[in-house]
């Protein structure tokens, strides 16, 4: 059952349905033969000794039936085989359903009474006085064992959607300790279920965040001592001798910092929200023009393709191919843009040596490195690929014509407007 308010309904539907089956059973099976029928006739039975025959006079039945009310402290009402009263003492009673029915329980406006059939064919009815029983006893009863049923039928499914709800908060203060690792166990299909569920999904999202954020913390703090070590250096070394490269110097790392500050926030903003806050068409073909003009030897040609996507960042992303290309690779860089079975592709390549096809996919792991580079964080391909990945698509390293080193970016083309 998918829905929980589904469950706690029927479950009290057919608790209450149960009881009306055995209310119903006990009735219908209860009545034949039973040992209070056999009593009933018996008291039959005694009661007839104590009252005159059937064709006795009128006063004389009545007499006799008062004297019996008294003695028995009742309220005895006598009919006739046709059901006609004979005689009455005390508070007057219904007759019995059935003119020749086996005796049982009645209800009349004044409460329960019970019909006793006579050997000749009289029946007395009779009823203890209101003094000597409470109504409300019986009413009081029924409705106990109704509510004991429910309360039987409904438990097991109360104690299982409390259990469930027992392991979720076990888990939320689990998760809310500082255990990251913490999951609950999926049960059912319910809207509890998907409770947990949610809260599984939350939680490994938050153990991935928090996991991302401590390495890129760690690497970060790597990263920036060694600007940071020749920032302090040229600063005194300047100040000794007032040299203008030193001031050079600094001004270089000093934008070195800023620039890996600004990879370093993105990555994380990137990595946190892993969803475009808005998009518009891009022209990828004139937004790789506009950043090839940032380089020497570096020329964009293709064919005008659009996406769906942040400028800021797909600009970004081609900046950061382009200054990668420059810096590890060797000029002159080409920027290829073209459409291809509904993808939008972009290569940039250079004329370097090339990467080993080994680092085809380390490259692009955060502050990673090949040996042979110097200089940046290692967080500009790592970019790339989290920015292709935001917008629907991809890096790779793909292989070159003459062994030169080619990214490719692929990214779904922009839909009909």
């Amino acid at each position: 059952m998918k829905r929980l308010y589904q469950k706690i309904y029927l479950t009290i539907v057919a608790s209450l349905l149960l009881v009306v089956l055995v209310a119903g059973a006990l009735w219908r099976f209860g009545t034949q033969d039973a040992p209070w029928q056999q009593g009933l006739e018996i008291a039959g039975e005694l009661v007839a000794t104590a009252l005159p025959p059937a064709n006795a006079p009128r006063p004389i039945q009545q007499e006799a039936l008062e004297r019996l009310s008294r003695r028995l402290d009742l309220d005895l009402t006598l009919y006739d085989r046709l059901l006609q009263p004979l005689a009455s003492a005390g508070q007057p009673l219904p007759p019995p359903r059935m003119r020749h029915g086996p005796g049982g329980w009645l209800y009349g406006p004044h409460g329960p009474a019970w019909s006793l059939p006579l050997p000749d064919e009289r029946v007395v009815v009779v009823r203890a006085p209101v003094r000597h029983r409470n109504p409300v006893i019986g009413l009081v009863f029924f409705l106990g064992t109704i509510a004991l049923l429910i309360a039987l039928c409904a438990y097991p499914v109360v104690r299982g959607l409390t259990r469930r709800l027992e392991r979720l908060q076990t888990g939320v203060e689990t998760l809310g300790a500082g255990d990251l690792s913490a999951r609950v166990r999926i049960e059912g299909r319910d809207e509890v279920a998907r409770l947990a569920e949610s809260f599984n999904r939350a939680a490994a999202r938050i153990e991935e965040l928090v996991g991302a954020h401590r390495l890129l913390l760690a690497n970060a703090s790597h990263e920036l001592r060694t600007p940071l070590s020749r920032l302090r250096l040229g600063i005194e070394l300047y100040e000794q001798t007032r040299d203008p490269k030193y001031k050079s110097e600094i001004e270089r790392d000093i934008a070195e910092l800023e620039a890996m500050v600004e990879e370093i926030l993105l990555a994380s903003r990137l990595e946190a929200t892993r969803q475009l806050q808005s998009t518009e068409p891009v022209d990828l073909l004139a937004a790789a023009a506009e950043e090839a003009r940032r380089y020497e030897q570096t020329q964009a040609g293709g064919q005008p393709v659009t996406v769906a996507g942040d400028p800021r960042l797909l600009r970004r992303l081609i900046r950061n191919l382009l200054e990668n290309a420059h810096r590890h690779g060797k000029p002159p860089v080409q920027v290829a843009v073209r459409a291809q079975s509904g993808r939008a592709i972009v290569d940039v390549s250079d004329a370097g040596a090339g990467i080993p096809l080994a680092e085809a996919e380390r490259v692009f792991t955060p502050f990673y490195r090949l040996s042979s580079e110097t200089g940046g964080a290692g967080l500009g391909l790592a970019l790339c690929r989290q920015i292709a990945r935001l917008h629907g698509g991809d890096v790779a390293l793909v292989a070159a014509d003459g062994g030169r080193t080619c990214f490719r970016v692929v990214l779904p083309l922009a839909g009909p407007a």
